[in-house]
């Protein structure tokens, strides 16, 4: 009992309350609690704009075939993905379009070094105490002493290959004129029209124009517009038909496509030939003797084959781009 009553005697210890700690720093003013916010918006504002500066925005497809702008390092690594790989196929096309022309420029100025050298060196044998001036006056004479020899001893090979350079140089005139560069022409397309004249016009042209003579057997003046209206009616739609069907064949076309491209072109190829064709050819029966008639043809034929291979080849890639318009339509978009 006496220990219960000790402890019952025992004062409990009063506690005071303690006093309220003061900070050990001074309170920040609040102008400079305003200019620390001021320095850290503008220090998040400057990260960003360098974060954007040094992103890349680059298109990235949708699945429906559309295009939204992405940027480098937003939305994964597709973005960036896409445009290295979209850069590495641009500089292949370059390259390609580089070799291409380079291709085309070499042909064109080894066939035209070719030509002319043979043009100037008719008389290599005998230039012997020439002069230059000589040189240069007699060769255009006696390369046309050559080409009558030639007609003699081979007329349709001779014409062949008049009508296959010819139709390929009216071809890369053509490809010019719808706006191409100099040296960036279609190869195949103008190897396709020089091929159809050198195998067709030729030796078709030669055997056409004895076939003429021996209808029309005629020397007076009646007979010259005779000859030209069944030249620009029968022979024109013949050989425009064959042209365009050789070509659409070469450029490995169904029968189909050929025959519905013919048919739209059919009658603007034949009257697009009456502006050029019946006073070319007043001079072509009324003048011309009939072995030298396929020459002189040839050299309107660089104006014609201009508009020929024009139409041909119109329609041929209007055909094709209708085509990928429709196979483009025809697809339905991913979900």
């Amino acid at each position: 009992m006496a220990s219960l009553h000790t402890i019952s005697s025992i004062t409990k210890p009063t506690i005071k309350p303690t006093s309220t700690i003061k900070p050990t720093t001074k309170p920040i003013p609040p102008y400079l609690t305003m200019s620390t916010t001021v320095r850290r918006r503008n220090l998040t504002v400057s990260a960003a704009t360098t974060a954007g500066k040094d992103m890349e925005l680059v298109p990235i497809q949708t699945l429906d075939g559309g295009a939204v702008v992405g940027a480098d390092g937003i939305g994964g690594g597709g973005g960036g993905g896409g445009g290295d790989g979209s850069g590495g196929s641009n500089g292949e096309d370059v390259k390609k379009e580089v070799l291409d022309r380079a291709i085309n420029a070499t042909i064109v100025l080894a066939a035209g070094s070719f030509a002319i050298t043979k043009l100037l060196t008719i008389d290599h044998d005998y230039w012997q105490g020439w002069t230059i001036f000589e040189i240069l006056r007699y060769a255009p004479e006696h390369n046309w002493i050559a080409y009558e020899e030639t007609l003699k001893t081979n007329p349709v090979l001779a014409k062949m290959v008049i009508s296959g350079v010819v139709y390929s140089v009216g071809d890369w005139i053509a490809q010019c004129y719808e706006g191409k560069p100099l040296f960036d022409f279609d190869r195949a397309r103008m190897i396709r029209s020089g091929l159809t004249g050198f195998a067709l016009h030729g030796s078709l042209s030669h055997y056409y124009y004895e076939f003429c003579e021996e209808l029309f057997p005629f020397h007076d003046w009646w007979a010259v517009p005779l000859k030209v209206a069944f030249d620009q009616t029968v022979w024109s739609a013949i050989w425009n038909s064959i042209y365009f069907t050789v070509l659409g064949f070469l450029r490995l076309e169904s029968p189909v496509s050929i025959f519905k491209e013919l048919k739209a072109a059919f009658f603007p190829m034949l009257t697009a030939g009456w502006k050029l064709w019946p006073f070319a050819h007043l001079v072509t029966y009324g003048l011309i003797p009939v072995e030298q008639r396929l020459l002189w043809v040839d050299c309107v034929e660089l104006i014609w084959v201009t508009i020929l291979s024009t139409y041909s080849n119109e329609k041929s890639e209007a055909r094709i781009s209708e085509a990928s318009e429709d196979a483009t339509v025809s697809i339905p978009p991913k979900v």
